[in-house]
């Protein structure tokens, strides 16, 4: 059985007066990657948040590589090996490719040929980043922005990285439900963005399979595209109503599993 590299148990955290994590138990092992799936406002993102300290955790363990989280603030959790893609990707549109990845290596002072060094990593991971170097974050597509979130979370060297809804504003399930009634319309711009959507969500799924293959690297993402879990994850957890409802192989997330305790 591999060691476990994060261990969250009995779970709990409280929003305005009300509980929104009950008792949520789950685990990352090293090099391993876990989907954290549920409908909206079940408490996947509030896990990623209390992970990183952005939402105190009422009670429970948290630990990281047998590292205690609950008493460390967000500073001390990144240090300790945590790194966080929130939704939104929160990339700064008006810098370009260079500047956005160069003010993570500001703010967590890695300098010199350190910071050439993960630069060049991060250009090697994702070769979109570097053929885009020097354009504005706002004006790449949602998959490029993505690789671009990642990429500065990754020049961190985190343990874990916590990816919350990379495929979010990208809507695979619209291209999934109407992609092909669109196309029949024959409307050029509706088919150029379904196009531009469907490339995207590949994009994603592309970087995520190539940060996997990095040596000592895990990654829990919180994702609600289920054919985009099926096709990178190790494991699932599902969600609902703060806690955990199943979980298992992503081999056992079946169409029942998914119609029981995922769809609307």
């Amino acid at each position: 059985m591999p060691d476990v590299l994060l261990n969250l148990s009995a779970a709990e955290v409280d929003i305005d007066g009300s509980r929104i994590l009950r008792g949520v138990t789950l685990e990352v092992r090293p090099n391993e990657l876990v989907a954290l799936m549920g409908r909206n406002g079940v408490g996947k993102t509030t896990t990623l948040r209390a992970l990183m300290g952005l939402r105190p955790l009422r009670s429970g363990v948290m630990t990281l590589g047998g590292t205690n989280l609950v008493p460390l603030d967000t500073a001390s959790r990144a240090r300790a090996g945590l790194g966080y893609v929130p939704q939104g990707r929160d990339i700064f549109p008006h810098l370009t490719v260079e500047e956005n990845l160069r003010i993570s290596l500001v703010v967590h002072r890695i300098k010199g040929v350190a910071a050439r060094e993960a630069l060049d990593e991060v250009y090697t991971l994702f070769p979109i980043l570097k053929q885009f170097v020097s354009r504005k974050g706002g004006v790449l597509s949602g998959g490029q922005q993505q690789q671009l979130a990642i990429g500065r979370a990754l020049l961190t060297k985190p343990k874990l990285l916590l990816l919350d809804e990379p495929t979010e504003g990208i809507q695979p399930s619209i291209i999934e439900e109407i992609g092909d009634t669109l196309k029949k319309l024959k409307s050029p711009p509706v088919s150029a963005a379904i196009d531009q959507a469907v490339r995207d969500v590949e994009e994603i799924k592309s970087a995520i399979k190539t940060i996997k293959r990095t040596p000592g690297l895990s990654i829990l993402l919180v994702e609600q595209y289920v054919d985009f879990c099926r096709a990178i994850a190790d494991r699932f957890y599902a969600m609902d109503r703060g806690a955990v409802t199943v979980s298992g192989p992503i081999s056992a997330l079946t169409d029942q599993v998914v119609q029981k305790h995922l769809q609307v």
